[in-house]
């Protein structure tokens, strides 16, 4: 409703501004042309976020003291507290970082983007930077020209970004100074709680709009450089602003998971706070920023550059407020924002499918990785109880005849009823998310979404032979016939092995490791494949079990070997290519032309119906 009314309301100032002021078009467009130039800058930087970045994220905000460091050294680099919001929540949407280092690293953005005040009063005042904004413009356009080489577009992206925004804090320095000999917008200072209320709003208003408190802080320094608003006034603005970028942060949540959400909330409730005690004690600020700015050597009448310090002064100390208080506030969120439950007892929730994963195609990729591995633990737990064992002794260091012995009794075990609850919505949602997240990919990122495809396939292929399995692994596992119970129990030995060794796969780190287990897990399916190694003929040659049974025996034991075989393929695509890819090595198993005729024309792969044999 608020963007319904902001946007209208927006574009009809705009236009009344131009009909009266030819002056007023110069700062509009200086702002619009920055504001391109931001955008530029986000889309070069995204550029470089297929591995570096995320790299570095996970092991450069391990701690809340890392985690500060990286938001604001970032935030310096790239100009965008808003890029790194839209970041850290695409990064907790897919499950890089948790919630505590998503607070850290919004911490360290509000420091970040102190560097842009800096920059705009101490050298976008003073020099003509829009000289050095037409070589980067040049240079950036032959740049992105580059297509097939991704880095050499993205740097084109980054200079391109940095050339227009030099461009607009040149136009509007300039639009300000026109503005100066026909307009004096001091007339409109006002003083006391209403004047605080008032540019308050405006630095929120025109943040909000413009969606960049770097393009606010830089309208208000050229401002009042020209002695077109009063200092103190600019304070609030600058305030506001920060309040004011809160928003995208917000917005960016509303697709996201419950976590993202907790972290646009976290990111408000910082901004909102300090920007209230900033109010509440400004005579005192303004006093030590005088008395600093005296120390530091900057001229009393020199607003421009106080103005760029106390912004600096005004988060540094927002932050320091704040972190004996982090980890409660992360509780606070915790209780404040709770995970709808589901209206069905047993079904399954989508843990890392949202919209705010998609900003990235590596956020997205992790994301259904993560996604396909929960819905692995899912059918791991089918599989356990379609076998009539418990998940927890598979997973343990039990004898495996104790684990055989120990059955689960807790309910009658229907995997089709499972199926349909806990695995048919996830499988169907990785599905049309892979589907929508390659749109935006190059052509290595979609083979690795193909093979996340083909692992989700597998998974539900190993629930489908499990069904089957099950039907006949209640009757005959209480068999009086020595011997066929034997040869049940034998299959559910075979399997728990597997499954145990699989569950080794998934918690290793070690390519090396994983890839020996990957052999061993082939091996074992292979040497106890009852039809190769002879052990049916035997059985019946022998006499041991009656024709029909010995038929039935057969046909479970073939869904045995399709659960195995499926099971590893799993394993190798979703396991060992996952590390494979973190070492930028990746192994994948879509061949040269599945992927072209993939390409050529997707089709999704439909869903496998549990109720047909």
């Amino acid at each position: 409703m608020f963007k319904k009314i902001l946007i209208p309301t927006v574009l009809i100032l705009l236009t009344y501004g131009f009909w009266v002021s030819p002056e007023f078009k110069e700062i509009s467009a200086g702002v619009s042309i920055f504001l391109f130039g931001m955008l530029c800058l986000e889309e070069g930087f995204k550029a470089f976020s297929g591995g570096l970045l995320e790299r570095i994220l996970q092991r450069a905000t391990n701690t809340l003291f890392k985690s500060i460091s990286f938001g604001c050294i970032v935030t310096t680099i790239m100009q965008s507290s808003g890029l790194i919001s839209v970041l850290a929540i695409s990064f907790l949407g897919a499950g890089l970082i948790n919630l505590f280092q998503g607070v850290g690293i919004i911490l360290g953005a509000n420091i970040g983007t102190t560097s842009g005040a800096w920059l705009m009063a101490s050298l976008g005042l003073k020099v003509n930077i829009s000289s050095y904004a037409m070589p980067m413009l040049v240079f950036g356009t032959l740049f992105i020209m580059q297509k097939k080489n991704k880095s050499l577009k993205g740097f084109g992206y980054v200079l391109m970004g940095i050339g227009f925004s030099f461009l607009g804090i040149h136009y509007m320095k300039q639009g300000f100074e026109a503005f100066q000999s026909s307009v004096d917008l001091t007339v409109y200072s006002t003083t006391g709680i209403k004047g605080i209320l008032l540019y308050l709003w405006i630095g929120i208003v025109a943040t909000v709009a413009m969606q960049s408190s770097h393009a606010t802080i830089f309208l208000v320094i050229a401002a009042l450089s020209l002695g077109q608003i009063s200092y103190e006034n600019a304070l609030m603005i600058t305030i506001g602003a920060n309040i004011g970028t809160t928003l995208t942060a917000v917005v960016i949540s509303l697709g996201s998971n419950i976590d993202g959400k907790r972290l646009a909330a976290s990111h408000f409730i910082f901004n909102l706070v300090t920007g209230v005690i900033a109010i509440m004690i400004l005579d005192t600020m303004m006093l030590a920023i005088d008395k600093l700015s005296a120390f530091m050597g900057i001229a009393a009448d020199n607003f421009t550059l106080k103005l760029a310090l106390f912004d600096t002064v005004f988060k540094v100390f927002g932050v320091l407020i704040f972190l004996p208080f982090v980890g409660k506030l992360v509780s606070l969120l915790t209780v404040l924002f709770k995970a709808t439950p589901s209206k069905e007892k047993h079904l399954e929730r989508v843990l890392y499918l949202n919209e705010a994963v998609l900003e990235l195609p590596t956020t997205s990729i992790v994301a259904i990785t993560n996604e396909t591995k929960h819905l692995y633990k899912v059918a791991f737990k089918i599989i356990a109880n379609g076998l009539i064992l418990k998940r927890r002794n598979i997973l343990s260091d039990m004898n495996i005849d104790k684990v055989i012995q120990d059955e689960y009794t807790k309910e009658e075990v229907d995997v089709n009823r499972e199926y349909l609850a806990r695995v048919k919505d996830i499988s169907g949602a990785i599905l049309d998310f892979s589907t929508r997240a390659q749109m935006s990919m190059e052509k290595d990122q979609i083979k690795k979404i193909y093979d996340l495809k083909l692992a989700n396939r597998y998974i539900v292929a190993s629930i489908k032979a499990t069904q089957h399995l099950c039907k006949n692994m209640k009757i005959y596992t209480k068999s009086n016939n020595q011997y066929v119970r034997e040869e049940y129990n034998l299959i559910r030995k075979h399997l728990v092995e597997l499954l145990r060794v699989i569950h080794k796969i998934s918690i290793s780190t070690n390519k090396e490791e994983v890839s020996a287990l990957l052999a061993q897990a082939k091996l074992h399916a292979e040497n106890n494949d009852i039809f190769a190694n002879g052990t049916l003929d035997n059985l019946i040659r022998q006499g041991l079990i009656p024709n029909e049974i010995a038929t039935s025996l057969m046909n479970d034991s073939t869904y045995m070997y399709e659960i195995s075989q499926n099971l590893i393929a799993m394993a190798e695509v979703l396991f060992l290519n996952t590390l494979l890819d973190e070492n930028d090595t990746l192994s994948s198993s879509a061949s040269d032309h599945e992927m072209d005729e993939f390409l050529g024309k997707e089709t999704l792969t439909p869903h496998i119906s549990l109720s047909h044999g």
